[in-house]
């Protein structure tokens, strides 16, 4: 019986509980995992991580923190190429010509249409960086939005498995813990029971005999009891450690690496993915370039159509007067013993000896005279004559446009009238009668409008017919000075000079013409009223009311009256042209001595 339990009790524990050395073996196999792992591009995380769980958990989770950086980058870039193209749209809306400005009229030059094309082709420019940002939102930004949720979802259930495996190994290792600590105490006790009965068992000087004999059996039968909860704790134990043992290797062989290797494939998904964004992320840049490419083309083109000879003959077309230039300036002979008077002859005059009319003297000095800037008058007579012929022709275009537009309206609604007619339930057919009949009243009157425009425009391509003709200039210009000139200064203007830099105030017309009424009594005097000085004019001045004299910038003229407070000063050019000119247009120069002694031949 001793013996026995002290054979027990000092026999090795692990080589009892773990016969198979089980656990020297997973040791020993541990060294052989993961070799060759690059060489075989085979690494299984499973096997050859498995006791770096924690370091697993940070780089997947950065993983997902690289995507949202990528995504964030694409969004950025997006914000950018929507916020390019609105930039890009602005600018070419901003160079657009403005409707009914003075922009349009320069789109006539080919340079200016190879801008506009420009500026077109710029805006689809534009147009195709907003689809470059569509198609990063669309394609990359909300698809990776989307499986960085999926991923953190997935990570998390991977990894809430490796947790609770782990804490099923860890509370198996407790409960194996607790099987040898209660294994060594019950040894222990045993082991204390076995010695107090050697030590009842070997004393011989007892007397009690009775008593000794309780003593001993009792000490015997406690012995023999601690000796089997001892075998007990044993069983325990060695049960608990062959559990711990299939359950650790299975934690180190199956479940560890199944969960690692979907972990692995979970990033080997999140790397690939990322690699397709990358992919698309080029593919968005490349899918625009063919219409970027024809949109630079367009461009190219645009440039490339631009032709200077063209652009200046516009400007001929556009400029064309149809004057003849001014003829020859003939000389002043200042040593005759007359007294010195502005010449007939003179640059600023060009007037002939026979004094034509003031219209005609300002038809020769045009391009040396301002013109008024306004809008003119309704035949456009303010302009030169190509230029009114231009004018003339595109007035009469725009109204054949909008009789068209009125016409094609009418017969719609005749259409309209007549379905009513035969359909009574869509609709009244009197009910049209009211709009048929406006649109026929803007007809007529159109039409009006455009004969009147007309007969203008033939007017003006008769005379220019005329002068483009030379027999027929000679003969015209042989009229002219067989004519009589006008005696007053009073005569209308010629609509056709291209003058017109003046407009005298109307509400001065009623004070002209009671001063004019004097002025046209003194014609009738045979003597002229004297000279009191000279006068340089500083502005250019259109006498288009009655009384009034016309002068050009320059033009020097004698003071026959002074101002009398009205602002005007009656002025004479020679004998025959006498009139009232606005004082604040003149230099007087009075010379006292010489009042009154100033005549004309």
């Amino acid at each position: 019986m001793t013996e026995y339990v002290g054979e027990k009790l000092h026999k090795p524990l692990y080589s009892d509980i773990d016969p198979k050395n089980t656990i020297g073996r997973m040791h020993r196999n541990r060294g052989s995992f993961g070799r060759n792992c690059f060489e075989t591009m085979s690494c299984r995380w499973g096997t050859e991580l498995w006791d770096q769980f924690d370091n697993l958990e940070k780089h997947t989770h950065w993983g997902i923190e690289f995507v949202e950086r990528y995504t964030k980058f694409v969004k950025e870039r997006s914000e950018i190429e929507i916020s390019y193209a609105k930039q890009i749209r602005n600018l070419s809306k901003k160079y657009q010509p403005k409707k009914n400005s003075r922009e349009e009229d320069e789109y006539k030059y080919t340079s200016c249409r190879a801008f506009l094309m420009t500026l077109n082709e710029l805006n689809d420019y534009a147009g195709q960086h907003e689809v470059m940002a569509e198609d990063l939102t669309t394609h990359i930004i909300c698809e990776l939005t989307r499986y960085i949720q999926e991923l953190k979802a997935e990570r998390k259930s991977h990894f809430h498995d490796g947790r609770r495996a782990q804490q099923h190994i860890e509370n198996s290792w407790k409960q194996l813990e607790s099987s040898k600590r209660r294994f060594e105490r019950d040894c222990k006790e045993a082991d204390r029971a076995q010695q107090y009965f050697d030590k009842i068992d070997a004393d011989i000087n007892v007397t009690k005999a009775d008593v000794e004999k309780r003593c001993y059996l009792k000490a015997r039968q406690q012995a023999q009891m601690k000796h089997q909860v001892a075998e007990d704790s044993k069983n325990e134990y060695l049960t608990y450690l062959q559990k711990f043992n299939k359950e650790q290797n299975a934690h180190y062989y199956t479940l560890i690496p199944h969960i690692f290797q979907k972990l692995q494939e979970m990033e080997e998904k999140r790397i690939e993915r990322v690699g397709e964004s990358m992919k698309t992320y080029a593919e968005v840049d490349r899918k625009v370039l063919p219409i970027v490419g024809k949109c630079l083309d367009g461009m190219t083109n645009a440039a490339e159509s631009i032709q200077p000879k063209m652009d200046t003959k516009q400007v001929v077309e556009s400029y064309k007067s149809g004057f003849e230039p001014p003829g020859d300036v003939e000389v002043e002979d200042y040593s005759l013993s007359m007294r010195r008077t502005v010449s007939e002859s003179s640059y600023l005059n060009s007037r002939g000896e026979s004094k034509p009319s003031r219209s005609n003297s300002r038809g020769k000095l045009w391009p040396f005279i301002k013109r008024n800037k306004g809008s003119g008058p309704e035949d456009c007579s303010h302009l030169p004559p190509e230029q009114r012929r231009k004018k003339l022709q595109a007035k009469i275009s725009d109204i054949n446009k909008e009789i068209q537009k009125e016409m094609d309206q009418r017969d719609a609604l005749s259409k309209m009238k007549d379905v009513y007619i035969k359909n009574p339930h869509m609709g009244d057919p009197n009910s049209v009668d009211p709009r048929l009949e406006e649109i026929c009243q803007n007809i007529d009157k159109l039409q009006l409008d455009a004969r009147k425009y007309e007969a203008w425009l033939v007017e003006v391509e008769t005379r220019l017919a005329e002068k483009s003709d030379p027999h027929k200039r000679q003969s015209g210009l042989y009229d002219s000075q067989t004519t009589t000139p006008v005696n007053n200064n009073c005569a209308h203007v010629n609509r056709e000079s291209p003058d017109g830099s003046y407009t005298e105030d109307p509400s001065t017309e009623h004070h002209l013409k009671s001063r004019s009424t004097d002025f046209d009594d003194d014609f009738d005097y045979e003597d002229p009223l004297p000279t009191i000085g000279t006068c340089k004019s500083l502005y250019l001045f259109e006498g288009q009311n009655e009384g009034t004299i016309s002068m050009t910038e320059g033009e020097l003229l004698y003071v026959i009256e002074e101002d009398k407070g009205d602002g005007w000063t009656r002025v004479r050019r020679n004998e025959d042209e006498e009139g009232y000119v606005p004082t604040s247009y003149i230099k007087e120069f009075f010379d006292t001595n010489a009042k009154g002694a100033m005549t004309y031949i």
